[in-house]
């Protein structure tokens, strides 16, 4: 039940994919349509099924720094969500590209790491560059799923 290269490599074009699709359908049926993609993404990607999640995202500060429920994790992407105000939703930014450049991966039985830079380009052509980390672990059926994502800007010191 080890996690090959393949896995890690289909894993984030997943992850990648659904970001897309997430912006897509803000535009085409608003937050209803956008927070319907992102639950099913949430299913299909994250495991809040096996337990908390290690989310840092890139946008989130304070308090609500770390999102290691399903919720948090819900309210990062598509915003909309009193509980947590400050939230702009970082899923409907319009994106059409998610490009992963990898630095490294780490992979041992269920487990498995992915680090490197992902870059973000949305409808007018504007990119975005952030440092990120993935960890995954097989759940009981087999399917890899996130249990850790960080997420950060480059520094730029």
């Amino acid at each position: 039940m080890s996690i090959t290269e393949t896995e890690i490599t289909a894993a984030t074009k997943v992850w990648g994919d659904a970001l897309v699709a997430v912006s897509k359908a803000y535009e085409e049926d608003g937050i209803d349509g956008a927070r319907a993609v992102a639950e099913g993404a949430l299913d299909a990607a994250y495991g809040y099924n096996m337990g908390p999640v290690l989310f840092k995202p890139t946008l989130a500060g304070g308090e609500q720094t770390f999102r290691t429920t399903r919720k948090g994790a819900l309210s990062y992407f598509v915003g909309h969500d009193e509980e947590y105000p400050n939230d702009g939703g970082f899923g409907i930014k319009g994106w059409r590209t998610v490009v992963f450049d990898t630095a490294a991966t780490f992979s041992e039985g269920d487990v498995a790491m992915w680090m490197g830079w992902v870059t973000f380009t949305d409808k007018d052509g504007n990119v975005t560059k952030v440092d990120k980390s993935f960890g995954y672990k097989k759940d009981a059926e087999g399917t890899v799923r996130i249990v850790l994502h960080h997420s950060s800007l480059p520094y730029s010191g």
